[in-house]
């Protein structure tokens, strides 16, 4: 398990990182429901130029991969795309990434860690996909081109 989301669990490690770190004004924030699930919301905007994301990402102790083939994410989306990157490194300045749809409803999305490709900026990088035996930081981010609001509740996010 690298994250499970509880009524009584500490979730001030996870940070919010907006476009405003790059001169945008897009929002989010992340906080603990009541019912004990991470709720990733607020709005994208693409008013300013650099705009167009908003992210949450954790980092942690590294955690061994060895012998995992996938990440499985319980979400519930709002039925839009968002990002899911993961790191080997914390200090590494790409991550790995891939996309996954919501529905609207409780999902269980399980993603092969070797499909996870890395990026830095929007950009592919030409390096291998993920083949790291361990992880330091995941995030999830929401950049679709365009200005809306979102709400994506995590239940819990493993490794399978």
């Amino acid at each position: 398990m690298i994250f499970d989301f509880k009524k009584d669990v500490d979730v001030t490690q996870w940070k919010v990182v907006d476009d405003t770190v790059m001169g945008g004004v897009s929002n989010g924030s992340f906080k603990l429901n009541s019912e004990g699930h991470g709720v990733f919301e607020g709005h994208v905007s693409l008013e300013e130029i650099n705009g167009g994301f908003s992210s949450v990402r954790y980092t942690f102790n590294s955690i061994k991969t060895e012998g995992f083939k996938t990440i499985a994410l319980k979400v519930k989306g709002d039925e839009k795309k968002y990002q899911f990157r993961i790191k080997d490194d914390s200090n590494t300045y790409y991550s790995y990434i891939t996309y996954f749809e919501t529905t609207g409803d409780w999902q269980t999305i399980e993603i092969p860690l070797k499909d996870f490709y890395p990026s830095f900026r929007g950009r592919k990088l030409n390096r291998p996909n993920f083949n790291s035996d361990s992880i330091e930081e995941i995030a999830f981010l929401i950049g679709n081109k365009k200005n809306e609001d979102f709400k994506l509740i995590i239940d819990s996010i493993a490794l399978k």
